[in-house]
C-alpha cells in the first residue's frame, strides 16, 4: 500500500512563492516615478497592443507585470469596482488606497487557498491634487502591499533596476523629460539593450490636466523627450 504524500504547509507556501516569482521575473520591468507634475509610468514593452499600463479611474493608473492574462483580469475587475463605487457613492470615494487594499485581499486569498498562485505583481498609482501627495502602492503575488515613495519597480530584474535608479536619482522630483530619461537609462543598464521608443510604453498621471489625469505618451512624445 503506497504511503500518502505529505507536504508541510510551510513547504507548500515556499514552493508557490518560488513558482510565482519565477513567472514574474520572466517578464519585463515597469517603473513608476514621481515627477514635478505627477507620476510617470514607463514599461519595457515591445507590443503596441498589449498594454501593461492603463487607466483605472479619473486620477488612478494600473500597471501589471508577469502573466498578461492574469493581470489583465485584475485590471478589468478594478475598473468595474471603481465604476460601481463611483456611481453608487461619489467619484471622490474611489481612491488608490481602497483599490490597492481590494487587490491585496484578492491576491492573498488566491495565494493561500488555490493550488496555483497568480504570476503577477501590480502597481496602483494615484496622482495627488490640492497639495495632497501622490500615492504608489506595490502589490505582490501573495497579497502583500507596500506603500512606495518617489519610485517603484515591478517585474523582470526589479531589484537591479531599483539599484540603477538609486545611483542616478536625486531628492527633488525631476521634470518629465529627466524622469523618462532616468527610467529608460535604468532599463537599458539592466537589460544591456538599447531601447527604442517603439519598444517602450509610457504614460503619465498629470495633476495639471483638466478632468481625467491619465495620458498615454505617443512614440513621437517619447522621441522628443528622450532627444532633449
Amino acid at each position: 500500500m503506497p504511503m500518502p504524500y505529505y507536504v508541510s504547509p510551510e513547504q507548500m507556501m515556499q514552493d508557490k512563492a518560488e513558482y510565482a516569482k519565477k513567472g514574474i521575473a520572466k517578464g519585463r520591468s515597469i517603473i513608476a516615478m514621481e515627477y514635478v507634475d505627477g507620476v510617470l509610468l514607463t514599461a519595457d514593452n515591445p507590443s503596441a497592443s498589449l498594454h501593461k499600463v492603463s487607466e483605472i479611474y479619473d486620477n488612478i493608473a494600473f500597471a501589471g507585470a508577469g502573466k498578461y492574462s492574469e493581470f489583465e483580469n485584475l485590471r478589468k475587475a478594478g475598473i468595474r469596482h471603481a465604476d460601481l463605487k463611483g456611481f453608487m457613492y461619489s467619484r471622490e470615494d474611489v481612491t488608490g488606497r481602497s483599490l490597492a487594499n481590494g487587490y491585496s485581499q484578492s491576491l492573498g486569498t488566491i495565494f493561500s487557498q488555490e493550488i496555483k498562485p497568480l504570476e503577477v505583481e501590480i502597481l496602483v498609482v494615484q496622482v495627488g491634487g490640492n497639495d495632497h501627495p501622490n500615492e504608489i502602492y506595490r502589490i505582490s503575488f501573495d497579497g502583500s502591499i507596500i506603500d512606495e515613495k518617489n519610485v517603484a519597480v515591478i517585474g523582470g530584474k526589479a531589484e537591479a533596476v531599483q539599484g540603477a535608479l538609486k545611483e542616478t536619482g536625486s531628492q527633488s522630483p525631476p521634470t518629465l523629460e529627466s524622469a523618462l530619461n532616468l527610467c529608460v537609462s535604468a532599463l537599458e543598464r539592466t537589460t544591456n539593450l538599447k531601447l527604442s521608443s517603439e519598444g517602450l510604453e509610457a504614460a503619465v498621471l498629470d495633476r495639471n490636466r483638466p478632468g481625467r489625469k491619465f495620458r498615454r505618451l505617443s512614440i513621437d512624445d517619447m522621441r522628443r523627450l528622450l532627444a532633449g
